[in-house]
């Protein structure tokens, strides 16, 4: 495998924990800017929307630029957003910088491009999955670091660790990648193409169900444990730690999968694991071994889906993979933001150990558009 594929993994270690610290501290961010629980969980909503939307309209306005000159810009947005959330002194602002950072988000899409075009279509699985890597790290390492920062001190501090991550990954990345560096380009001609296709759609459309199903829970995760089992802060992180060892094991996995199995075949028992997991989780309440063990099948199966939906993406149109990710990133970050808006609608009327039932029906749906997959492929 390409050696850059673990800078990039690095890179997104960072992007993820920034992304999702805020999971782990809504309890002293709330309290702090004088909101809601309900509502810091919007901040969640802010960078899923501009992931969303902006993200990929920056990917086409720097089609033609220097692969690197885009990475190196998009970490610099993302690294300001930071700057900006960890200063602001109301909700608003803090709003504004995670706008910022979503913009910035699309480095993940890029570098998505870059690793489909630097290896041959049998290792994609695997290198795309060395890629995410870093995300599921970011659970490991950053968002359970990051909580524990910020219940002793200071919710603003794990931010500002982030801001320091990125300003010596974008030194790293500056050094490091070489000007040719290039892949496949984005443009909306390519985008009107390859929408039309049914299993493409079906794809983006499963990657919004089921990140809608994670993010019901994931934007409150921090209350949500607390709920089922009381936890002390260094409790809270551990547990967070071992969810994220269970997403770095169904990273690997998902990749190996893909390439050994097929990405439907993958996906298909990722879902119908990830289904039974988030319906078991409330009634583990008051019993921690079964509520982490419901947290890490959740993890290996959550992640494991990962690699396996943008393997499939670069199968069915390989010379469009860079804008495919970057419309699979939107529907992903969309999926984001509907989980962070109906989690935090469901949170009064189920209460916080309950609330994996909101996102069930979502994940059943996404299950769903498999079973039409191979009913065309059998057809």
């Amino acid at each position: 495998m390409p050696s850059i594929l673990y800078l990039f993994a690095l890179t997104n270690l960072v992007i993820g924990t920034g992304a999702f610290v805020l999971a782990g501290i809504l309890q002293p961010m709330a309290q702090d800017l004088g909101v809601s629980i309900a509502a810091a969980g919007q901040a969640m909503t802010a960078y899923a929307l501009s992931s969303a939307f902006i993200a990929p309209l920056l990917l086409i306005a720097t089609a033609n630029w220097q692969r690197r000159s885009a990475l190196l810009l998009a970490l610099g947005l993302f690294a300001g957003g930071s700057v900006v959330s960890a200063l602001c002194s109301s909700f608003g602002v803090l709003l504004l910088g995670r706008v910022l950072m979503g913009a910035g988000s699309m480095f993940t899409a890029l570098v998505s491009g870059l690793v489909v075009a630097l290896v041959a279509p049998a290792q994609r699985g695997k290198a795309l999955s060395i890629s995410f890597l870093g995300i599921s790290l970011s659970y490991v390492t950053g968002v359970p670091l990051g909580t524990w920062m910020g219940f002793h001190y200071g919710w603003q501090s794990p931010i500002w660790l982030v801001v320091a991550c990125a300003m010596v990954c974008g030194l790293a990345l500056a050094l490091m990648l070489p000007r040719s560096l290039s892949a496949g380009t984005a443009s909306f001609a390519g985008a009107g193409a390859v929408a039309r296709l049914a299993p493409v759609q079906r794809v983006w459309l499963r990657t919004m169900l089921y990140f809608t199903a994670i993010f019901c829970v994931f934007a409150y995760l921090g209350p949500m444990m607390l709920a089922l089992n009381p936890l002390t802060p260094n409790q809270l992180s551990l547990t967070l730690m071992a969810f994220g060892l269970a997403g770095v094991a169904g990273t690997m996995l998902g990749g190996w999968a893909a390439d050994r199995l097929g990405p439907l075949r993958s996906v298909r028992v990722h879902l119908t694991v990830f289904c039974s997991a988030i319906g078991l989780i409330p009634f583990t309440q008051g019993h921690y071994p079964l509520t982490l063990l419901c947290f890490m099948v959740w993890g290996v199966a959550g992640f494991g889906m990962m690699a396996p939906q943008q393997t499939r993406l670069a199968q069915l149109a390989p010379q469009q993979a860079p804008l495919l990710f970057s419309i699979n990133s939107s529907l992903l970050y969309l999926g984001t933001a509907f989980g962070s808006i109906i989690g935090g609608a469901a949170l009064p009327a189920l209460g916080a150990a309950h609330l994996a039932w909101a996102g069930l029906p979502f994940a059943l749906a996404a299950l769903l558009t498999v079973w039409f997959d191979f009913a065309r492929q059998r057809a």
